[in-house]
């Protein structure tokens, strides 16, 4: 009785704390979770919050996250694309005050050891090499041996067979590699820099002097503001500006980078130095991680293709290594003194305008009334023929009226009927050709043909923009292909990338039957070479390549004189 009234004592005794905690347990789980749902609430509400929060990027943020747009894809092409920026800045700054262009370029390579040196970083051995994406283990070393043994085999009977005899392939890394660093160098005879401009003018993107409705060479307005922005992401180091204008007794001297995400200039140094030989111009100097190899062919290819739209311009070429026998250096000489004329900033054409546009013209306007306002901002709006405009417009609208009152609902109206009404065409007196002269010039110096030919068109219309074509066409030459040899060129500048879908390759393949002028498009050196110039180049992609093949205006354009074949036939 005992032993069992103690065992069930005990046995409710000892149920009593598994109760107990079986009770409490519920309890203190329920206040885990309502601690969970609690820090899990307070985590969504901050995540919510910062989600809310309204972030901006600045232009040289936005350019750096997407630098391919500017054809920075990758390091040969960014090598390729900063040498290109520089020279057509470079062009533009000799012909804008009517000076013919004297223009250095220098690449040099600059060795990792080098540029450890100059950047004060102490080279280390390695300690782990298994760490490395070029680490090769005992069993795959063993493999590759292997089968380079077996390749050499294979060659060595072809050879004794007198079968052709391939070359070994090359041994290919599977990340990027070692990286390769280049000082890029471009100086000029040009207009040169304002002292005070040269900060803001380098170092903030997005601004410049070439902003306005004119024919231009750049296509994004950054210039040499991306080789900064490509130097800051791959080797740190600042630009180095030398300018000098006419009749200035210094140098200006700037050192600075770019702050990416306020788009403002850090300078490092600003200075004038000593003028002696009154020289002026500027010179532009960067250092950036590039690849020669892959884009060696497309920067000379470049540099010839320069050569021919610009016969007047004198460009040195000089590339330099370490490796004596890998320093290169080309002159491609002036032939003629005779330059196209400066482009002239124009009007915009109202057909050509958005409503946002509008907007802003009326902002910037200093014109008082709508009818001189019409007359004024735009061309082919005389003032009879704004007076028209304003009373199709309807009852809400005279010509005394104050242009800055209008109404969204007005400007509305106002757009309408400039996408309705008939205007003339714009005249095409505000481009600059290259010049049939100076095309017919630039093929024969470059390409030595046995015969050419060169056509320029009249100023045509798209979209409210005027446009000019030039072709040439020649026969044989030196380094020339056998073939159809495509030179493509947009604002005198050479196009060299996503050549299929170009118009201007499309209509060369595929529209003009070349036997039917005694020329053999698969055996003749043909050389095929087109011009466009235009206030807004129609340009398609993301980094503005090519210019599209859907076009009709350009398409018919672009299709060539039939008398430029029949020409070289004869």
């Amino acid at each position: 009785m005992d032993a069992g009234g103690d065992g069930a004592t005990g046995a409710t005794n000892r149920k009593a704390p598994s109760a107990a905690a079986a009770g409490s347990n519920p309890k203190g789980k329920g206040k885990g979770k309502g601690k969970g749902k609690a820090t899990s609430n307070s985590k969504a509400s901050a995540t919510a919050k910062e989600s809310s929060l309204l972030k901006q990027k600045s232009p040289a943020e936005f350019f750096a996250e997407n630098k391919n747009i500017a054809g920075f894809d990758n390091p040969g092409k960014s090598l390729y694309t900063t040498m290109r920026e520089l020279v057509e800045n470079a062009l533009d700054s000799a012909e804008s005050i009517s000076v013919i262009p004297d223009i250095e370029i220098t690449l040099e390579e600059i060795t990792k050891n080098k540029f450890n040196t100059m950047i004060g970083l102490v080279d280390r051995d390695r300690i782990d090499e298994e760490l490395y994406d070029d680490f090769e283990s005992i069993k795959a070393r063993e493999k590759r041996l292997a089968k380079e043994a077996r390749f050499q085999e294979t060659q060595a009977k072809n050879a004794a067979l007198g079968k052709k005899v391939k070359e070994a392939p090359a041994a290919r890394g599977k990340g990027r590699g070692e990286a390769a660093f280049f000082r890029v160098t471009c100086k000029d005879n040009g207009r040169g820099m304002p002292h005070d401009d040269i900060p803001n003018m380098l170092g903030r993107v997005l601004s410049g002097t070439k902003y306005g409705l004119r024919q231009t060479r750049g296509k994004f307005g950054l210039g040499a503001k991306m080789a900064l922005i490509w130097s800051k992401m791959s080797t740190g180091l600042p630009i180095e500006i030398k300018s000098s204008m006419k009749e200035q007794n210094f140098i200006s001297f700037c050192r600075l980078d770019i702050d990416i995400h306020k788009n403002v200039p850090h300078i490092h140094l600003h200075e004038k130095r000593e003028n002696k030989d009154h020289w002026h111009g500027a010179e532009i100097q960067v250092i950036i991680e590039g690849n020669w190899t892959t884009h060696r062919s497309k920067i000379l290819h470049y540099m010839r293709q320069m050569a021919v739209i610009t016969p007047y311009a004198q460009f040195l070429f000089k590339f330099l290594s370490d490796s004596v026998d890998k320093n290169l250096t080309i002159q491609f000489a002036r032939r003629t003194d005779v330059m196209p004329p400066i482009p002239l900033q124009t009007k915009h054409h109202p057909s050509a305008v958005d409503l946002l546009l509008i907007k802003r013209l009326i902002t910037e306007t200093t014109k008082q009334n709508l009818l001189q306002f019409l007359q004024h901002e735009f061309v082919n709006i005389s003032k009879s023929h704004a007076e028209r405009l304003i009373g199709e417009m309807g009852p809400d609208f005279s010509a005394k009226m104050t242009v800055k009152s209008l109404t969204s609902q007005q400007l509305v109206r106002i757009h309408q009927l400039f996408r309705q009404a008939k205007f003339d065409d714009p005249s095409g007196n505000c481009l600059s050709p290259a010049g049939e002269y100076n095309l017919r010039l630039g093929i024969i110096k470059e390409l030595h043909p046995d015969l050419v030919a060169t056509h320029a068109s009249s100023p045509q219309v798209f979209e409210g923009h005027p446009f000019i074509v030039e072709a040439g066409i020649s026969i044989g030459g030196k380094d020339v292909k056998h073939g159809l040899n495509i030179f493509r060129y947009a604002n005198r500048i050479p196009l060299l990338f996503e050549q299929g879908a170009d118009v201007i390759t499309r209509t060369a393949l595929k529209r003009i039957n070349w036997s039917s002028y005694k020329i053999n498009q698969q055996q003749d050196k043909i050389g095929v070479f087109v011009s466009i110039v235009s206030t807004k180049i129609p340009f398609k992609g993301t980094g503005k390549e090519y210019i599209g093949d859907d076009i009709t205006e350009i398409s018919s354009a672009v299709q060539v004189d039939p008398n430029l074949p029949y020409l070289l036939s004869q």
